[in-house]
C-alpha cells in the first residue's frame, strides 16, 4: 500500500492506494482520524491524478471525479456507495432516499451505517446525505468538515450553469 498526505481547505487528507485504485480518503478531523501504516510507503509521486483532481474540486473547477476506486466493503455498501457518486454536485439526499433508489425502503439506518464506513470521502461523496428533515448527521470527519463541503460546492452550483 501506497499514500500520500494531499494539501486541502480541510486539512491534510491521507489517500491510500494499492496496484488497482485508491482505497481511501481519509480527512484529518473528526471522531477516528486514520493515520499511516507502518508498512505504507510514502509515495506522493503516485498520487498526482488525485492530488490535481482534488485541487480542482477545492478550486470550484471540478465537480466529478475520474479516479480509478476500489475500497473495500459488503456488497450492500458497495451499492450505497454507488447510489452516493450519483448524488449530483451542490444537492442532498436523505438517507431513506438513498435506501429507496437502491431498492431497499425502509433500511435508512443500514444506509448511514454503510454511509459512515465510506472509506473514500469527498471522491464518494458521503457529506451529500443528510436526515429526512435536511439537517445535517454524523460524519466522519465531523460536521464542521460536513458544512464547509455542503457550502462548498453549493456557493459554485451556479458558477457551472453559466
Amino acid at each position: 500500500m501506497r499514500y500520500a498526505l494531499i494539501d486541502s481547505p480541510l486539512g491534510d487528507l491521507l489517500a491510500v492506494r494499492d496496484d488497482e485504485g485508491l482505497t481511501g480518503l481519509y480527512l484529518p478531523t473528526g471522531k477516528h482520524p486514520r493515520t499511516p501504516a507502518a508498512a505504507w510507503q510514502r509515495r506522493d509521486d503516485a498520487f498526482a491524478d488525485v492530488a490535481e483532481q482534488l485541487g480542482d474540486y477545492f478550486a470550484g473547477d471540478r465537480r466529478d471525479f475520474d479516479v480509478t476506486l476500489r475500497p473495500s466493503g459488503t456488497e450492500f455498501q458497495h451499492r450505497v456507495w454507488r447510489a452516493l457518486r450519483e448524488i449530483p454536485y451542490g444537492e442532498t439526499r436523505s438517507y431513506g432516499a438513498i435506501a429507496a433508489e437502491i431498492g431497499v425502503p425502509g433500511a435508512a439506518r443500514a444506509v448511514g451505517l454503510a454511509n459512515g464506513q465510506n472509506p473514500v470521502s469527498i471522491i464518494v461523496p458521503c457529506h451529500r446525505v443528510v436526515g429526512a428533515s435536511g439537517a445535517l448527521t454524523g460524519y466522519g470527519g465531523g460536521l464542521p468538515a460536513k458544512q464547509w463541503l455542503l457550502a462548498h460546492e453549493a456557493a459554485r452550483v451556479g458558477l457551472f450553469a453559466r
